[in-house]
């Protein structure tokens, strides 16, 4: 395998990753693929409920929409989506999502150079194939995506991650909060405890609504709960034992809308999920909930990111639903997390935040 060369390189498509964390955790990849390729035209190929995460990337030109559920459904969708592809006469293809189909499709798409990890079986349609060894798989995610362009000859600049907003979606943000009835002055600490994959993610409601109890009594705050249509029951279930201030935002905003009411928040709480990507993106303090998944490759990758586990034997197990007794989740107490929350948020309560794009009181 030759290595690529930068100059050779016009028309360039990166393929996303399918979710949205994982799509946060490729940012520093897109920021190294700009800064190899400044004046290549730069498109990047995400399934809709991850593309608004680049929609205002200064390091992607361009947003091309891959919907399975619309026009690219089924096999004839596949080759619909090879076809357009066709109509951009890109040059290079690097594969961030691993599955045999993103091989396939930029093949079909008679993209010349093809850039990915040897996975799932694909390597015969990639003219860059990338080992992806034992050591690669063990690393976080950020540097597993950024070791694909040094398998290529690129080196990486870094693991920060990257997360833009427009104005458009500051003011959104505004309006829903004015909406819901909570001053945009207020100091809001979000709460995200829905995840998706399965159950098992998930730290369980009642301790949440136990800890935004504890949490109004020992500070003015106003808790906001976060998650999408899948999660309203259960963000109503938490707002209904908490209270007065407390609203549920579960269903109620598009990802945009989201990310920018995270990035005023004060404090996040949430379990391992794409929101808490978005939280340690945009540098919000928080508290991340752990226990089947695995720490050491998904954490949040921000300074003020802190996380709560409780080791177990059969940790990290990666299972969607607990077959057992769910006791990663269940030895995780109210008190544990409130005590680092308690210290946590009072730093952040009187500290100027800079992350943010207001200064918070001293």
């Amino acid at each position: 395998m030759t290595e690529l060369d930068p100059l050779n390189v016009e028309r360039l498509l990166i393929r996303s990753t399918n979710w949205v964390g994982d799509a946060i955790l490729t940012t520093p990849t897109i920021r190294a693929i700009r800064t190899h390729f400044p004046h290549a035209a730069i498109s990047i190929l995400a399934k809709p409920w991850v593309a608004p995460i680049f929609e205002n990337s200064p390091h992607v030109d361009h947003v091309l929409l891959y919907d399975p559920a619309k026009r690219h459904t089924g096999v004839w969708g596949k080759w619909q989506l090879a076809k357009d592809l066709r109509q951009h006469r890109f040059d290079t293809a690097i594969l961030l999502q691993n599955a045999f189909e993103a091989a396939l499709i930029a093949f079909l798409a008679r993209i010349p150079r093809r850039i990915g990890y040897n996975t799932d079986g694909r390597a015969f349609l990639l003219t860059h194939s990338v080992p992806c060894t034992p050591e690669i798989k063990s690393l976080h995610q950020t540097q597993y995506y950024l070791r694909l362009l040094e398998g290529v000859g690129l080196p990486n600049d870094g693991g920060g991650l990257s997360l833009t907003l427009s104005e458009q979606d500051t003011t959104r943000a505004l309006e829903i909060l004015r909406r819901e009835q909570v001053s945009p002055e207020a100091c809001l600490v979000g709460i995200n405890p829905g995840a998706t994959f399965g159950t098992a993610k998930r730290w369980f409601p009642d301790r949440y609504a136990d800890l935004c109890i504890r949490l109004k009594n020992s500070f003015d705050i106003q808790i906001v709960i976060f998650g999408g249509p899948a999660e309203a029951a259960l963000g109503e279930q938490i707002r209904s034992l908490v209270g007065k201030g407390c609203v549920n935002l579960c269903g109620k905003t598009r990802l945009r809308e989201a990310i920018a009411i995270i990035d005023r928040c004060r404090f996040f709480i949430t379990n391992d999920s794409g929101l808490m990507h978005v939280a340690a993106a945009l540098d919000v303090p928080q508290i991340a909930i752990f226990g089947p998944t695995n720490h050491v490759t998904t954490s949040p990758i921000s300074p003020r990111s802190h996380m709560v586990r409780v080791p177990t034997a059969c940790s990290p197990c990666l299972k969607p639903e607990c077959p057992i007794d769910h006791h990663c989740m269940k030895d995780i107490t109210v008190d544990m997390v409130y005590h680092m929350a308690e210290s946590l948020l009072h730093e952040a309560v009187t500290t100027v935040h800079r992350g943010n794009r207001f200064l918070l009181p001293t």
